[in-house]
């Protein structure tokens, strides 16, 4: 078996890819690791997103969790930062989400935190599935050694947002802004928390079906939002993705603001005000050029990691620095967080935007982006692992970057969560990089397919 955790957890096509047996098999396995480490029975903390496919999953983690002598509590459909919130909170041994990010609907995917909240380490990660792949049984206890299941109650939930309301102290009145929901786990969240913040709100695609999540609308479809805000003359628009870990903006003419451009103006004010420790942003090297140059003009270190909020999050914890994050919207403010938080963001966001009293244009302003291009390549699994030896791809992608020079880059790479390869270059010249990226986008097309 190939590697079963990517940079957010497992994930594939619901009751394919990622069948109910597999969910039974990686319950059993967490709760048999990690009582192993803990030597004591475990709680284990089980939520999803809006997906048809999450109660089912969902149902089989729990009978696996249940069936070698461990409890789960069920919290239903709730956030991801919210159940790793609440993880720690509640004391449990572990929490899993069952979700698929920004992943269209028909896909799902599993992801486990630790007591602290945290993303589990590779290490317990590679035991867990040491475990799944391995022929040796599960404990299967009987009678009162069998684990139950405690259903969430509501508190639970309303405890989660009323930390998100202490996490900033100003009253949002006179602010007008949208809020789309993605038709994910923010959906009932987000209204309770935004409609309580002295803003006049807007509430957009919070009325899931099973099928409709991030589907035209939430992070990976800007556009609808973008309108909303112009037609509406709202101050700014903030979309979170399928389990609310990610949030982008756009300003009051619809313009994009992306995790990069929000990462710098809140940079800048925790500089300021200092509360920026060490003077340091944590970012991918996906992260746009004009982001390095924004640090360099202004005295703030910049540090780069592999594509992943985990790994983002590792080097902000080595390293003890607060803020972090991707430019798809994965923003970490570590003192309150420990994971992306779509919420939080757009309240650091709409409280900079208060205190400051400047439009988001003028915030997002304080960086200069460079233009960017990506081309997402679909692949097989088999393609995936020949990229990394294919010498005409090899050369290809040396020659693009030789034709960039000084102006830019190139950057490719597979992706983590989905059957891609991202081919991306940024520079001064939009049309070389567009050029650089249809090129390579081909050659790899007709290579790999």
């Amino acid at each position: 078996m190939g590697r079963l955790f990517g940079t957010d957890g497992v994930r594939g096509i619901a009751n394919t890819e990622l069948s109910c047996e597999l969910a039974m098999s990686i319950g059993r396995a967490v709760a048999t690791v990690l009582e192993n480490q803990s030597g004591y029975p475990l709680k284990i903390l089980i939520g999803s997103d809006t997906r048809r496919s999450s109660d089912m999953l969902c149902a089989s983690l729990i009978s696996g969790i249940c069936s070698v002598g461990s409890d789960a509590r069920y919290l239903g459909t709730v956030t991801t930062p919210g159940l790793a919130y609440l993880t720690k909170r509640l004391r449990a041994t572990a929490g899993i989400m069952v979700s698929a990010s920004h992943n269209p609907g028909e896909y799902n995917g599993i992801k486990v935190f630790s007591s602290d909240g945290f993303k589990l380490p590779d290490e317990l990660e590679e035991r867990i599935e040491a475990l799944i792949s391995g022929n040796k049984p599960f404990p299967s206890p009987i009678g009162d050694s069998i684990g139950k299941v405690e259903v969430s109650v509501e508190e639970d939930h309303g405890e989660y947002l009323e930390y998100l309301r202490n996490s900033i102290s100003l009253d949002l009145s006179g602010l007008k802004i949208a809020i789309d929901c993605s038709n994910g786990s923010a959906s009932r969240s987000a209204p309770m928390m935004f409609t309580g913040s002295g803003a006049q709100v807007h509430i957009l695609s919070a009325e899931p079906d099973g099928t409709n999540i991030n589907k035209d609308c939430g992070s990976t479809h800007l556009e609808g939002l973008s309108r909303y805000v112009r037609e509406h003359a709202l101050d700014a628009g903030f979309a979170f993705d399928g389990d609310a870990d990610r949030c982008l903006c756009v300003d009051s003419e619809g313009n994009e603001v992306d995790g990069d451009m929000i990462m710098a103006m809140c940079a800048l004010d925790m500089k300021k005000n200092g509360t920026l420790k060490h003077d340091t942003v944590v970012g991918t090297v996906m992260t746009n050029y004009g982001f390095t140059e924004f640090c360099r003009e202004n005295g703030i270190n910049f540090i780069a990691t592999k594509v992943g909020d985990k790994f983002v999050l590792e080097e902000m914890v080595l390293g003890d620095f607060v803020l972090g994050g991707e430019q798809s919207g994965h923003i970490i403010f570590r003192e309150y967080a420990t994971t992306g938080d779509g919420m939080l963001t757009a309240l650091k966001v709409l409280s900079l935007m208060k205190r400051t009293n400047k439009p988001l244009r003028e915030l997002a302003s304080v960086m200069k982006k460079y233009p960017q291009e990506i081309i997402n390549v679909k692949v097989s699994a088999e393609g995936k692992l020949r990229f990394f030896t294919d010498l005409s791809i090899k050369e290809a992608i040396l020659s693009a970057s030789e034709r960039l020079a000084n102006t830019g880059r190139v950057l490719v790479r597979p992706s983590g969560t989905e059957p891609f390869i991202r081919v991306m270059a940024e520079g001064s010249d939009s049309a070389l990089i567009s050029s650089v990226v249809k090129e390579l986008a081909e050659l790899i097309t007709a290579v790999l397919k």
